[in-house]
């Protein structure tokens, strides 16, 4: 069989294409665990922003695909559905599958769309390995654990399918978390549980991303510091290996980078780590109860008790490594001081700001809260990308929320560019021009000099956001608008 395996154009505000370009191993997972017979294609449509129609059309003419797969995120789920309609116009004997953290946690949005006739709940690589099988040989359906499918009557759902901790076809060391953060989908569609995989398995990984002409790797862990002496002997393995001639970005906790930085730090500076991004969320002690974030961010050991987040920048930062600062800002009870108080410490310690707004994702406990609080404004799903503020807090509206973080994001962004030069001179100097041009969407000259008030200047950023995500999202037909499907089912 041929399959075409799609994911979505919609990019995040801090990781704009044009500076921040991945392979997507969600899509190579997959296409990976499928049986070695069939034909598999894979694109990745952030690439293609401007040209996404005729892109897919192509695709269809040329793959010819019994399957098509859509990997969704909650906030790309307009574009999705419009995709899923593209393919059933072109190619209507196709069948059509959507899967990732929207369709896990939010399945009756796309169990309205008549185009969709699969839904891959949780970890999909087996389940999408099970469902072809199944499609090629006529078998019945109703096995397939973590599979949902229409049936005349409407969606039938087999069980959850449970978590087999294996080895996957990405560069990634682990999976899983066993902290219950309110903000975050990752518990909710796979449970509290962490799986490592073995360190051979991840060398190997490792050396042929190196065969394929990698020079820079993303570990794309939950929560790698999770098990630190196990992270410790991954790094000791990378060195041993020889592999410590790549540039590492990982995604780490405070409280064991704080707890064991002063030997962990240096050794990862040696294995060829450059970027940490930190889930500092937040330095309001108030707001890390909120988002259950305060036993990850809790100093441990001699120490004892407070944040850890300062520890752990100061590790980091005395081995030469740059701190990417995750954070959220626009908590129920958040004042402008402590939004403030947040902005400031992001500027004053941390090298790249993540810092991103609290989103109602499907099925999380922070949705329950807003909701049971009356504090979200935004239904429209195609808004939760972590940027655009759609939920109110007791003390700020939506605009003033968002207005704070981008008159500070953007100016922390452009601090690290002498870093980047340094360290790829000739990229930076040839893409500097776009990169200001999305960091900066509104600013005008007469902005710069300081004659145009700065929520003119907002306004106009927002607006070429919107213009911006209209140029790759594809019209619904009226029976698949997702306007009718709350943001919380």
């Amino acid at each position: 069989m041929n399959l075409l395996l799609l994911s979505m154009p919609d990019a995040f505000e801090h990781m704009p294409p044009v500076a921040i370009r991945m392979p997507n191993g969600a899509l190579a997972s997959l296409a990976g665990n499928v049986d070695p017979h069939h034909r598999v294609a894979i694109a990745d449509l952030i690439l293609v922003q401007s040209a996404v129609r005729s892109t897919v059309e192509r695709l269809l003419r040329d793959v010819a695909p019994d399957v098509v797969g859509l990997s969704v995120m909650t906030f790309q789920r307009a574009t999705a559905l419009g995709l899923a309609q593209l393919v059933r116009r072109v190619r209507p004997d196709a069948r059509i599958v959507v899967g990732g953290y929207d369709p896990s946690l939010a399945p009756h949005a796309y169990e309205c769309c008549p185009a969709v006739d699969f839904i891959v709940r949780g970890e999909g690589e087996q389940t999408l390995c099970e469902l072809v099988r199944a499609l090629e040989g006529g078998a019945p359906l109703g096995g397939i654990d973590g599979l949902s499918y229409r049936m005349p009557s409407g969606f039938a759902r087999n069980a959850d399918r449970p978590l087999l901790g294996r080895a996957v076809d990405v560069v990634e060391t682990s999976r899983g978390c066993t902290f219950d953060c309110s903000f975050c989908s990752i518990i909710e569609m796979r449970g509290r549980n962490f799986h490592p995989y073995s360190i051979e398995r991840v060398l190997a990984d490792i050396a042929d991303a190196r065969r394929h002409g990698a020079e820079a790797i993303f570990l794309v862990d939950d929560n790698i510091t999770l098990d630190a002496p196990r992270f410790e002997r991954l790094c000791h393995a990378i060195v041993d290996a020889g592999f410590d001639d790549l540039d590492y970005v990982v995604q780490a906790m405070t409280a064991p980078i704080a707890q064991h930085g002063a030997r962990l730090a240096p050794l990862m500076r040696r294995a060829g780590f450059r970027y940490v991004f930190l889930g500092i969320e937040n330095v309001v002690d108030e707001d890390l109860g909120f988002l259950r974030a305060r036993a990850k961010n809790r100093r441990r050991g001699a120490q004892g008790g407070g944040n850890a987040s300062l520890d752990a920048i100061r590790h980091l930062h005395a081995n030469g490594m740059f701190v990417v600062g995750g954070l959220i800002v626009g908590n129920p009870d958040d004042t402008r001081e402590s939004i403030e108080t947040n902005l400031a410490f992001a500027q004053q310690y941390v090298d790249w700001p993540y810092i991103q707004h609290p989103t109602p994702y499907p099925g999380t406990p922070m949705t329950k809260e807003f909701e049971a609080r009356g504090l979200i404004v935004d239904e429209d799903v195609s808004h939760y990308d972590g940027t655009t503020a759609v939920v109110r807090t007791e003390h700020l509206s939506t605009d003033d929320i968002e207005f704070l973080r981008w008159r500070a994001d953007r100016w922390m962004k452009v601090r690290h560019m002498p870093a980047a030069l340094a360290h790829s001179p000739w990229f930076v100097l040839r893409h500097a021009p776009r990169m200001l041009a999305h960091t900066f969407a509104g600013t005008t000259l007469k902005s710069l000099l300081g004659l145009d008030d700065e929520r003119a200047v907002f306004e106009r950023y927002r607006a070429h956001r919107r213009r911006e995500r209209d140029v790759y999202r594809l019209p619904l037909a009226d029976d698949a608008r997702p306007a009718a499907v709350p943001a919380s089912v």
